[in-house]
């Protein structure tokens, strides 16, 4: 159960700097660019378009691949895009297109900090992750011949590509969170292993 708060946390913080990347209006990481191409396609919000892609890929997870899942996986599903929505309806009152680039710099590079922390605390709360993040890992698997990490480019360009052509905005910003995320993640995950295998420790002790 504490896992599971753990990885809702890790979902508020990652997704609080989604909603940063959204509206510094710069460029989001690659996933994000997928759902705003596709929100901008159809006319919905960012976040329902979310929920919606990953509520699809796990439908096919759960005919295909239902090893991986598991309930933190329902929850990024679910959780994530109304996240989101929140959000950017909360802060996008603060910023727009038309607000000083050294403030949009600003919030971007906060969003992509913001969102490093939050996978960290989702990884490391090991309760499952969202489909979109399982894919590559399935393939990976599944096609037995390729590295994890030329498969995980290989999904980023897709979601890249695809998210730009249908109106998704590509920019410094999915530059930085393709190529800083990762190593901020690993920065803070050690970290946040620890709290969290402290805190478990703690629980277990009052238990017993």
């Amino acid at each position: 159960m504490l896992r599971l708060c753990f990885l809702i946390l890790g979902l508020i913080v990652a997704h609080l700097g989604v909603a940063l990347f959204l509206i510094s209006n710069l460029g989001t990481d690659t996933f994000t660019v997928f759902a705003a191409g596709i929100a901008h396609f159809t006319g919905i919000s960012v976040g329902l378009c979310h929920s919606g892609i990953q509520s699809v890929l796990i439908v096919f997870m759960l005919l295909f691949a239902k090893g991986y899942i598991k309930t933190g996986s329902f929850i990024c599903c679910f959780l994530g895009g109304p996240i989101i929505d929140l959000f950017n309806w909360i802060l996008g009152h603060f910023l727009t297109a038309g607000s000083p680039m050294p403030v949009r710099l600003a919030v971007m590079v906060l969003g992509c900090v913001i969102l490093s922390i939050g996978m960290a605390l989702v990884i490391s709360s090991d309760a499952g992750t969202g489909p979109n993040d399982l894919v590559a890992v399935i393939l990976t698997d599944k096609l037995g011949r390729f590295q994890f990490r030329t498969v995980r480019i290989c999904c980023d360009l897709f979601f890249i590509m695809t998210g730009f052509l249908l109106g998704g905005t590509v920019g410094i910003g999915t530059v930085a969170a393709a190529f800083l995320v990762g190593p901020v993640v690993q920065i803070f995950r050690p970290f946040q292993e620890q709290w969290i295998q402290k805190i478990l420790g703690k629980s277990q002790r009052r238990i017993n």
